[in-house]
């Protein structure tokens, strides 16, 4: 052994499910499921997500996968490789997916298809159909054939090659500038085998032997050493969520990795932690009298009280209208992460509250003065439901999803409303050649006023008390009009900046359309004016839009100047909730640097708040104009506050990341667009969160 390698990966992901043997899916170097190296034929958990940071000699690697399908696992990577063939430090990103074709029964193994590097430089490109079979109840086997990086050792020739004589031959690969697909390389080329062993000892302890098909070619050199194809592996799981790995790799070197857990589908904290929900009250216990209804003060007392009661369960009351055997409810949702939760206790505290003469109760979600869907709920429903079995698919069943039309005079002590907040702030940034990760922390001093409904004013300023986004020199080699690529310019140009100041006014020109128009400062590089319409029935699961902007780029200062680049952009866009929780988003339009194309969404909702996503762009810039990466792209994760801490908030993390920020594809970010304010309170969204009505 000619010197150690370490190897050190911390993996955030759901430790999950054991399979039906007892014996959990781990992850490889690559922070895929695998063995030790090598790849097997398990999946993860169904939604499981993991980053993974992998540091041996010469290579840095960070892994962020994902469970996408209960047979789909994708992952994005980036890695430094020092002194790769012979040359400088290359920085490389590339993706992965690995398909579970079969899943393992009685009589068969789990059957495994994947692609590394199916996009970038093809330093980890290659291809495998792997097989694993538990031979006892902690004892199970993989073996498989390999293409491309995995079919260096031993290689034979290709057995795809008796289908055509295009699989003899493994094409050369010109990246460019990365960012490409390589569909002509994959399963092309040599093959060779790889197989192995994993052994749980205990719960707590598992052993890992594997044979290699990648003999490191490229990496081999001033820092690796290959003197052997067998890799050995010892995991200790220190608690649920922690495991310890030591490995012996390729005759030469050592690893420690280092894996965390955390599961979306299991919260770190106990859930449901909020207050019990107001008891139903059957109308015969319901005395209007002591309620005030009969009081001569046309019920302002005993609204009043409504309102007291519905503030204290964190739903402020907007507006309300009594007639006949009907109670109309304007509400705003301030604590619950779901509509359906909201608009379940306002039912509860109705039965209790309304005189016996009520028998519909008409709730309607107010978004930032936007009413967007009337729910008729029937009292009877609640008294007949409040303790059945079925009751959450029952009520779902009976209850009525309108189009709001009738606009009610908001409360008088409603507006104009003011609210401000004071709290710490965390930008990353990820992967900079320069600095693979980089960050700032400050204050953010962020508030609102709404001096009618329909009509809001916010800003945001913030201070950067230390990081070192502004250590960030490299210069932008971008042939486009530098619309993003100087962002490095706008972090170290301020340590106090105003992040956003806008003013905006909301309104429904017709029954299933919705407006909006903005002027300001909309984020740290741009401001001007922002219009946008949508179309969004309240049952549909399809909606479409319009958005047109036209924008000036700010001082690199980021107070009230600006720089003389000016665009008009704008997109038309079309949005589909398909009803296993993916949503899909195509947007078609004009992007900040003049270019023309469209970005491609997917994204897929859990039922506890969890989002994770993809997006991609394509405009008329070419590959090459674009640079390093030849088209934008990225991930985008949302982590629901109450799903960490267990008590009731609207409050979510949002972050997107991306490989690489350039020019081309570059959308102008504009707060409160009109499709996410108001689709979590149409019914397709609260179809999915009826689970929540009676919490």
């Amino acid at each position: 052994m000619k010197r150690a390698l370490a190897t050190i990966a911390i993996v955030t992901a759901a430790s999950g499910a054991a399979a039906q043997s007892g014996f959990e899916t781990g992850y490889n170097t690559y922070g895929m499921p695998g063995m030790v190296d090598m790849p097997n034929a398990l999946v993860l958990p169904d939604a499981e997500l993991g980053f993974s940071l992998t540091q041996f000699e010469g290579t840095l690697r960070i892994t962020g996968a994902f469970q996408i399908l209960p047979r789909v696992t994708g992952s994005f990577r980036y890695a430094r490789i020092e002194d790769i063939r012979g040359a400088e430090t290359l920085f490389d990103r590339s993706f992965s997916l690995h398909y579970q074709i079969l899943d393992e029964r009685d009589g068969r193994p789990a059957l495994a298809l994947g692609i590394n590097d199916l996009f970038g430089t093809g330093v980890y490109s290659g291809e495998y159909l792997v097989a694993t079979k538990h031979l006892l109840l902690r004892l199970r086997a993989t073996g498989g054939i390999g293409w491309g990086r995995l079919g260096e050792r031993n290689g034979f020739s290709n057995p795809l090659g008796v289908l055509n004589d295009a699989f003899d031959t493994r094409p050369g690969r010109d990246f460019g500038v990365g960012g490409e697909a390589e569909f002509e390389q994959i399963f092309r080329g040599d093959a060779a085998f790889f197989g192995g062993v994993e052994f749980q000892a205990s719960d707590r302890l598992s052993f890992a032997v594997e044979y290699s098909s990648d003999e490191y070619s490229q990496e081999v050199g001033p820092s690796f050493d290959y003197n052997s194809p067998w890799n050995y592996g010892l995991t200790y799981k220190v608690r649920e969520d922690l495991s310890l790995t030591a490995s012996y790799l390729y005759g030469s070197t050592v690893g420690v990795s280092l894996t965390f857990a955390a599961n979306p589908k299991r919260p770190p904290n106990t859930v449901g932690l909020e207050p019990a929900p107001y008891p139903v009250t059957p109308r015969a216990s319901v005395d209007a009298e002591a309620l005030g209804w009969t009081l001569p003060d046309n019920g302002n007392a005993a609204i009043a009280q409504v309102r007291d009661v519905m503030e204290a369960d964190g739903i402020a009351l907007h507006a309300f209208r009594l007639v006949g055997d009907t109670v109309r409810v304007e509400i705003e949702n301030q604590r619950y992460r779901t509509t359906a939760q909201a608009v379940g206790r306002t039912a509860r505290i109705l039965t209790a509250s309304m005189p016996p003469a009520v028998d519909t109760f008409v709730i309607v979600p107010v978004v930032l003065g936007i009413r967007t869907a009337d729910v008729t709920i029937r009292r009877d429903d609640m008294e007949e439901l409040a303790y059945d079995l079925d009751n959450t698919w029952s009520s779902y069943a009976r209850a009525r999803f309108d189009a709001s039309t009738t606009r009610l005079a908001p409360l008088g002590e409603i507006y104009p409303r003011f609210n401000y907040n004071i709290s710490p702030y965390l930008t990353p940034s990820f992967f900079d050649p320069d600095d693979p990760a980089r960050f700032d922390v400050g204050v953010e001093l962020n508030a609102s006023v709404e001096p009618v409904s329909g009509v809001l004013f916010e800003g945001a300023v913030r201070q950067r008390i230390e990081g070192t986004l502004d250590e960030s020199t490299r210069v932008s080699n971008s042939v486009l009009p530098k619309v993003r690529s100087n962002t490095n310019i706008f972090q170290r140009n301020a340590d106090t900046f105003m992040t956003y100041l806008t003013g905006t006014y909301f309104f429904k020109p017709a029954e299933d359309f919705y407006g909006r128009v903005t002027v300001g400062y909309f984020e740290t590089q741009y401001g001007g004016i922002s219009t946008e319409v949508l179309w969004k029935p309240v049952g549909s699961d399809l909606a479409l839009g319009l958005e047109a902007n036209y924008v000036k780029q700010r001082a690199f200062e980021q107070g009230f100047g600006f720089q003389d680049y000016e665009i008009a952009t704008g997109h038309a866009s079309l949005y589909y909730l398909f009803e296993n929780g993916f949503e899909t988003k195509v947007d078609v339009g004009r992007y900040l640097a003049g270019d023309w194309g469209a970005t491609f969404t997917l994204q897929r909702t859990f039922k506890n708040g969890w989002k994770v996503g993809a997006f991609a762009t394509f405009t008329d810039v070419p590959f090459d104009e674009f640079g390093e990466g030849s088209f934008d792209k990225g991930l985008m994760v949302t982590i629901p506050i109450d799903w960490v801490r267990g008590t009731p908030t609207t409050n979510e993390f949002n972050y997107i990341l991306r490989p690489i920020l350039r020019d081309g594809g570059a959308k102008v970010n504009i707060r409160n667009r009109l499709y996410e304010l108001v689709t979590d309170n149409h019914r397709p969204a609260m179809r999915d969160d009826w689970g929540r009505f009676w919490k």
